[in-house]
């Protein structure tokens, strides 16, 4: 039976090799709504080739301009287009979808993520920071739904296939693998360029979780990401260095056993696992070559130099709007070090900096979190920064 999908964030790294996954399982899926930022010329693109029934830009700018290159599309081709936050909902609720990829960046994707799930759609997650600004209240209305939160990250799809259903009370640790980014073992890090922190060793990124992986605020958030989808407190999930990143993350449970997940650095792996749930499709991805690959190196990780699970931690531990704020105040850092505003380091400073200034607010429904969300961002293009 083919399966309906909607894809939010469809012109991206993960929307991208979403598509690719599904040209290599012909008659399996059937693309029904592509959410997409301003890549117009990119989504007409898609739309072409997938034909789905709604299509969503960012703004009325890029729906008039996207409607104005479809207008010629031979065979009665007439999708709905619209845009906005209205428009991700739409399309994450999309009536002929049963799964809804959300590939889009930011927190921008908890609106439409909750939308989708009160539509009953099972949930391909992508976007980490759905679960770190709202995860009690995704986790909630995915349980009263009944519907599946499939993770897409490859750490959190490599926990998810360790686990395999056990309780978590049988998980001593979650051992969360990181490359360590760019910079892994330097200990000054002024005078860090954009080029530089762009220039991931092992993954093909967008810019934002690429510099995030660089400050390692990647893992801070999926340290909170996997407390949510996993039931395990912060203090059993633990950070490991692995630069060849080839075990993707590893569970340890209370008998002492540890069971892991490998594959190549390909992000086609845990989006077809996710696509294709609970079979596994036949393969695409070049196998794993243990026998050259030779060996596996595994460090602790520089929590002085890089300071953000730190700042993970503490915000898990005061709990309510906090890991909201930690995401937002992230999110703008990165777009100002991205804009030349401020230093690498810089970005450390703002993140400390706007947590310091707020007071969360305990067991917060959206409407908090999403003032929360407001107010960080605000508070963050003000932050200044020393050195």
């Amino acid at each position: 039976m083919t399966r309906g999908i909607a894809i939010l964030g469809s012109t991206g790294s993960v929307g991208t090799q979403a598509l690719d996954v599904i040209d290599h399982h012909p008659g399996r899926f059937r693309v029904v709504a592509l959410a997409a930022g301003r890549q117009v010329e990119r989504l007409a693109e898609q739309a072409r080739r997938y034909r789905p029934a709604l299509l969503s830009v960012a703004d009325a700018e890029a729906a008039a301009a996207l409607r104005q290159r479809l207008q010629s599309e031979s065979g009665g081709y007439r999708p709905e287009i619209t845009w906005g936050q209205e428009g991700l909902i739409r399309a994450a609720t999309h009536p002929e979808s049963s799964l809804v990829l959300t590939s889009v960046v930011g927190a921008m994707g908890v609106e439409p993520t909750l939308a989708a799930i009160e539509a009953g759609k099972d949930i391909a997650l992508a976007n980490k920071e759905t679960l770190v600004a709202a995860g009690e209240l995704v986790m909630a209305a995915a349980r009263a739904r009944g519907v599946k939160l499939l993770p897409v990250d490859s750490e959190h799809s490599a926990i998810f296939q360790s686990l395999s259903g056990a309780d978590p009370g049988q998980v001593r640790r979650i051992l969360l693998t990181a490359s360590g980014g760019p910079f892994r073992g330097r200990k000054d890090l002024s005078g860090v360029t954009r080029e530089e922190a762009l220039r991931h060793p092992r993954w093909s990124m967008g810019a934002k979780i690429t510099i995030d992986s660089a400050t390692l605020m990647n893992k801070a958030l999926e340290m909170i990401e996997a407390r949510w989808l996993f039931g395990v407190p912060m203090e059993r999930i633990e950070v490991i260095i692995h630069p060849e990143s080839i075990l993707h993350s590893a569970v340890e449970f209370v008998d002492g056993n540890v069971i892991a997940q490998l594959g190549p650095t390909d992000m086609r792996l845990p989006i077809q696992y996710a696509l294709c749930y609970p079979e596994r499709c036949p393969g695409f991805v070049q196998p794993l070559d243990l026998i050259a690959l030779g060996s596996l190196t595994f460090e602790r990780p520089d929590e002085e130099t890089f300071p953000s699970l730190c700042y993970a931690r503490r915000a898990a531990t005061m709990g309510g709007t906090m890991p909201a704020v930690l995401n937002a105040a992230n999110e703008v850092a990165v777009e100002r070090f991205l804009a030349g505003e401020i230093p690498f380091t810089g970005i450390f400073q703002v993140v400390a900096g706007v947590m310091d200034r707020h007071d969360p607010v305990q067991r917060p429904d959206l409407a908090a979190i999403l003032a929360a969300d407001r107010w960080a961002r605000a508070a963050a293009r003000e932050q200044g920064i020393t050195g």
